[in-house]
């Protein structure tokens, strides 16, 4: 199945977020799925400011995998990022219904500029 995830890491260093996307990537390939595209959104200001071990963030730095991996596999990765401690927020979907045709609908993750 097509899976994407969108994270949200704290700000600070470029360096955690390249950790933190080797990690899921690094576990994807060994339970044997494909990483389909990795986008870096850069740093935004949260919709709300959250509270997460005892500190209250208001930017975030934003992030997207999409990947082919088995459920299990998916269920992991989410599990993984929302317990790292320098992940804000991270949530997945499934991409498609599972048929060749859908999914080769779907091209680069891309994001809108404001104007």
């Amino acid at each position: 199945m097509l899976y994407e995830t969108i994270g949200i890491v704290r700000t600070g260093s470029l360096n955690e977020v390249k950790e933190i996307v080797l990690t899921a990537g690094q576990m994807i390939l060994r339970q044997g799925g494909v990483v389909r595209d990795v986008a870096n959104w850069g740093i935004f200001y949260l919709p709300r400011p959250i509270s997460l071990n005892q500190r209250r963030h208001t930017k975030g730095h934003y992030f997207v995998l999409r990947y082919d991996a088995a459920v299990s596999t998916h269920r992991e990765v989410t599990k993984t990022m929302r317990v790292d401690p320098r992940v804000i927020r991270a949530g997945g979907v499934k991409l498609g219904d599972g048929k060749l045709e859908t999914l080769s609908k779907f091209g680069k993750v891309k994001w809108a500029e404001m104007e």
